[in-house]
Protein backbone atom coordinates (compact mmCIF):
# COMPACT_ATOMS: atom_id res chain seq x y z
CA UNK A 1 0.00 0.00 0.00
CA UNK A 2 1.72 2.83 -1.43
CA UNK A 3 1.82 6.21 1.34
CA UNK A 4 2.04 10.33 0.27
CA UNK A 5 1.89 13.90 1.85
CA UNK A 6 1.59 16.25 0.15
CA UNK A 7 1.94 20.21 1.85
CA UNK A 8 0.97 18.50 5.46
CA UNK A 9 0.73 21.18 8.07
CA UNK A 10 0.55 20.72 12.00
CA UNK A 11 0.87 23.35 14.75
CA UNK A 12 0.06 23.57 18.29
CA UNK A 13 -1.17 26.28 20.48
CA UNK A 14 1.22 27.63 23.23
CA UNK A 15 0.21 28.69 26.53
CA UNK A 16 0.81 32.19 25.64
CA UNK A 17 -1.34 31.93 22.64
CA UNK A 18 0.86 31.57 19.92
CA UNK A 19 1.38 29.35 17.91
CA UNK A 20 4.33 26.30 17.21
CA UNK A 21 4.49 24.63 14.05
CA UNK A 22 5.78 21.04 14.15
CA UNK A 23 5.30 19.55 10.71
CA UNK A 24 5.32 21.12 7.55
CA UNK A 25 6.36 18.37 4.73
CA UNK A 26 5.81 19.68 1.06
CA UNK A 27 5.71 16.12 -0.50
CA UNK A 28 6.83 13.01 0.46
CA UNK A 29 6.07 9.27 -1.03
CA UNK A 30 6.52 6.10 -0.49
CA UNK A 31 5.94 2.99 -3.16
CA UNK A 32 3.96 0.00 -1.69
CA UNK A 33 6.71 -2.47 -0.23
CA UNK A 34 9.37 0.55 0.43
CA UNK A 35 10.77 0.55 3.94
CA UNK A 36 12.34 3.53 4.69
CA UNK A 37 13.99 4.50 8.15
CA UNK A 38 13.13 8.22 8.98
CA UNK A 39 15.77 10.04 11.30
CA UNK A 40 15.64 12.98 13.72
CA UNK A 41 16.30 14.41 17.21
CA UNK A 42 13.95 13.25 20.18
CA UNK A 43 11.44 16.19 20.25
CA UNK A 44 11.64 16.78 16.48
CA UNK A 45 7.84 16.10 15.32
CA UNK A 46 8.73 12.19 14.60
CA UNK A 47 6.09 11.40 16.91
CA UNK A 48 3.16 14.17 15.37
CA UNK A 49 3.79 13.01 11.74
CA UNK A 50 3.17 9.67 12.54
CA UNK A 51 -0.06 9.92 14.18
CA UNK A 52 -0.39 12.07 11.35
CA UNK A 53 -0.21 9.06 8.90
CA UNK A 54 -2.59 6.85 11.12
CA UNK A 55 -5.33 9.30 11.81
CA UNK A 56 -4.83 9.35 15.20
CA UNK A 57 -4.24 13.19 14.82
CA UNK A 58 -5.81 15.83 12.50
CA UNK A 59 -2.88 18.09 10.54
CA UNK A 60 -3.82 21.34 10.24
CA UNK A 61 -4.30 21.18 6.34
CA UNK A 62 -2.71 18.92 3.47
CA UNK A 63 -2.83 15.56 2.46
CA UNK A 64 -2.36 11.96 3.49
CA UNK A 65 -3.04 9.40 0.84
CA UNK A 66 -3.01 5.88 1.44
CA UNK A 67 -3.60 3.32 -0.50
CA UNK A 68 -5.00 5.62 -2.48
CA UNK A 69 -7.46 6.95 0.24
CA UNK A 70 -6.84 10.10 1.54
CA UNK A 71 -7.92 9.86 5.16
CA UNK A 72 -7.74 13.23 6.01
CA UNK A 73 -11.14 13.71 4.39
CA UNK A 74 -12.61 10.74 6.57
CA UNK A 75 -14.69 11.27 9.68
CA UNK A 76 -13.18 10.37 12.99
CA UNK A 77 -15.02 6.59 12.51
CA UNK A 78 -13.78 5.91 9.23
CA UNK A 79 -10.30 7.16 10.10
CA UNK A 80 -10.70 4.47 12.87
CA UNK A 81 -11.81 1.67 10.92
CA UNK A 82 -9.29 2.27 8.31
CA UNK A 83 -6.55 2.54 10.67
CA UNK A 84 -7.52 -0.75 12.15
CA UNK A 85 -8.04 -2.61 8.81
CA UNK A 86 -4.74 -1.36 7.13
CA UNK A 87 -2.14 0.32 9.13
CA UNK A 88 -0.45 -1.29 12.24
CA UNK A 89 1.55 0.78 14.56
CA UNK A 90 4.43 0.20 17.06
CA UNK A 91 3.75 2.43 19.48
CA UNK A 92 6.39 4.19 21.64
CA UNK A 93 4.56 3.84 24.88
CA UNK A 94 2.90 0.74 24.07
CA UNK A 95 -0.65 1.19 25.19
CA UNK A 96 -0.85 -2.38 26.01
CA UNK A 97 -4.20 -2.76 27.89
CA UNK A 98 -3.24 -3.56 31.75
CA UNK A 99 -6.01 -6.07 32.53
CA UNK A 100 -5.48 -8.59 29.59
CA UNK A 101 -2.26 -11.03 28.97
CA UNK A 102 -0.34 -10.31 26.50
CA UNK A 103 -1.78 -13.05 24.00
CA UNK A 104 -4.81 -11.30 24.66
CA UNK A 105 -3.77 -7.76 23.46
CA UNK A 106 -2.49 -9.21 20.43
CA UNK A 107 -5.97 -11.35 20.10
CA UNK A 108 -7.93 -7.87 20.61
CA UNK A 109 -6.01 -5.54 18.21
CA UNK A 110 -7.01 -8.28 15.52
CA UNK A 111 -10.24 -8.35 16.60
CA UNK A 112 -10.37 -4.40 15.68
CA UNK A 113 -9.55 -5.72 12.93
CA UNK A 114 -12.18 -8.27 11.81
CA UNK A 115 -8.75 -10.67 11.50
CA UNK A 116 -8.77 -12.41 14.27
CA UNK A 117 -6.55 -15.85 14.59
CA UNK A 118 -5.06 -17.19 17.63
CA UNK A 119 -2.29 -19.30 15.84
CA UNK A 120 -1.14 -16.49 14.07
CA UNK A 121 -1.23 -14.94 17.58
CA UNK A 122 1.17 -17.56 19.08
CA UNK A 123 3.31 -17.79 16.05
CA UNK A 124 3.84 -14.14 16.63
CA UNK A 125 4.25 -14.18 20.32
CA UNK A 126 6.85 -17.11 19.33
CA UNK A 127 8.49 -15.05 17.00
CA UNK A 128 8.98 -12.32 19.16
CA UNK A 129 11.12 -14.58 22.10
CA UNK A 130 7.90 -14.66 24.10
CA UNK A 131 6.12 -18.15 23.80
CA UNK A 132 6.59 -18.59 28.33
CA UNK A 133 5.46 -15.50 28.46
CA UNK A 134 2.62 -15.16 26.54
CA UNK A 135 0.21 -15.50 29.06
CA UNK A 136 1.21 -12.65 31.57
CA UNK A 137 -0.20 -9.54 32.22
CA UNK A 138 2.03 -6.45 30.99
CA UNK A 139 2.72 -5.66 34.71
CA UNK A 140 4.67 -8.49 34.99
CA UNK A 141 6.55 -8.22 31.68
CA UNK A 142 10.09 -6.30 31.70
CA UNK A 143 9.50 -2.87 29.01
CA UNK A 144 11.26 -4.86 26.68
CA UNK A 145 9.63 -7.59 26.79
CA UNK A 146 6.10 -5.19 26.29
CA UNK A 147 7.60 -3.71 23.86
CA UNK A 148 7.49 -6.89 22.03
CA UNK A 149 4.00 -7.30 22.68
CA UNK A 150 3.24 -4.54 20.41
CA UNK A 151 5.45 -5.06 17.88
CA UNK A 152 3.40 -8.60 17.94
CA UNK A 153 0.20 -6.78 18.58
CA UNK A 154 0.90 -4.96 15.21
CA UNK A 155 1.67 -7.37 12.81
CA UNK A 156 -1.28 -9.65 13.66
CA UNK A 157 -3.78 -8.18 11.46
CA UNK A 158 -1.82 -8.65 8.76
CA UNK A 159 -2.12 -4.23 7.69
CA UNK A 160 -1.15 -3.60 4.25
CA UNK A 161 1.25 -0.21 6.15
CA UNK A 162 3.78 -0.12 9.31
CA UNK A 163 4.26 2.72 11.06
CA UNK A 164 7.47 1.61 14.05
CA UNK A 165 8.05 4.07 16.52
CA UNK A 166 11.31 3.77 17.92
CA UNK A 167 10.53 -0.09 18.06
CA UNK A 168 13.93 -1.01 19.42
CA UNK A 169 14.49 1.55 22.16
CA UNK A 170 13.32 -0.20 24.98
CA UNK A 171 15.01 -3.77 24.34
CA UNK A 172 18.42 -5.02 24.62
CA UNK A 173 20.95 -5.59 21.61
CA UNK A 174 20.01 -8.90 21.03
CA UNK A 175 16.19 -7.93 21.23
CA UNK A 176 16.92 -4.92 18.99
CA UNK A 177 17.99 -6.96 16.43
CA UNK A 178 15.29 -10.05 16.85
CA UNK A 179 12.63 -6.98 16.80
CA UNK A 180 14.18 -5.48 13.68
CA UNK A 181 14.52 -8.76 11.64
CA UNK A 182 10.61 -9.53 12.39
CA UNK A 183 9.45 -6.21 11.22
CA UNK A 184 11.45 -6.13 8.06
CA UNK A 185 11.06 -9.79 7.33
CA UNK A 186 7.16 -9.63 7.86
CA UNK A 187 6.81 -6.61 5.71
CA UNK A 188 9.49 -8.05 2.70
CA UNK A 189 7.24 -11.30 2.39
CA UNK A 190 3.80 -9.57 2.43
CA UNK A 191 5.12 -6.58 0.30
CA UNK A 192 3.91 -4.03 3.23
CA UNK A 193 5.05 -0.45 3.20
CA UNK A 194 6.88 0.14 6.27
CA UNK A 195 7.98 3.71 8.03
CA UNK A 196 10.26 2.73 11.09
CA UNK A 197 11.09 6.42 12.85
CA UNK A 198 14.27 5.70 15.05
CA UNK A 199 17.48 7.98 16.53
CA UNK A 200 19.76 4.76 16.06
CA UNK A 201 22.47 5.16 13.62
CA UNK A 202 23.06 1.17 13.72
CA UNK A 203 19.23 0.97 13.27
CA UNK A 204 19.15 2.87 10.33
CA UNK A 205 22.21 2.27 8.30
CA UNK A 206 20.14 -1.15 7.96
CA UNK A 207 17.70 0.57 5.54
CA UNK A 208 18.27 0.82 1.58
CA UNK A 209 16.83 4.31 2.53
CA UNK A 210 17.16 7.08 4.92
CA UNK A 211 15.58 10.14 5.52
CA UNK A 212 16.41 12.88 7.91
CA UNK A 213 13.16 14.26 8.77
CA UNK A 214 14.79 18.31 8.85
CA UNK A 215 15.57 17.52 4.82
CA UNK A 216 11.69 17.33 3.83
CA UNK A 217 9.78 19.18 7.47
CA UNK A 218 10.60 22.34 6.25
CA UNK A 219 10.93 23.94 9.40
CA UNK A 220 13.25 24.14 12.50
CA UNK A 221 11.24 22.26 15.17
CA UNK A 222 11.99 23.14 18.76
CA UNK A 223 9.62 21.06 20.61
Amino acid sequence: MSLEIVNLKKSYREPGGGSLPVINVPHFQLTEGEQVALVGRSGGGKTTLLNIISGITRPDSGAVIVGGVNITELSEPARDRFRAERIGIVFQTFHLLPAFSALENVLLGMAFAGKQSRAHAVELMERVGLKDRMHHRPMQLSVGEQQRVSVARALASRPRLVLADEPTASVDVANQKLILQLIRETCEEKKVTLMLVTHSEEVSSQFDRIEQLSNFNQIEVTA
